[in-house]
């Protein structure tokens, strides 16, 4: 696991974001961890959250997920004269 200090991280975020591709960056703030660096990707599977619908519907059970769907509009159709 990479270590890098606060000030470090600051001055170089592009490397604290090139050193979480390869695994969490611990970042210390007066010698003591203070926090974490990671992908968004390692931070999902940590998580454990599906990323997107297809995930929640390729979960076992998944018929017990309650999807919050917008409720369906019905327009009134216009009588147009294109005399």
């Amino acid at each position: 696991m990479k270590t890098m200090t606060s000030r470090e991280a600051n001055q170089d975020f592009s490397r604290a974001k090139r050193a979480a591709k390869t695994g969490p960056v611990v970042i210390t703030e007066r010698g003591r961890p203070a926090n974490v660096l990671l992908t968004y990707d390692e931070y999902q599977r940590l998580i454990g959250k599906p990323r997107n619908l297809l995930d929640q519907l390729a979960m076992p059970d998944c018929e017990d997920i309650e999807l919050d769907l917008p409720e369906r509009r019905i327009e009134k159709l216009r009588d147009i004269d294109l005399t």
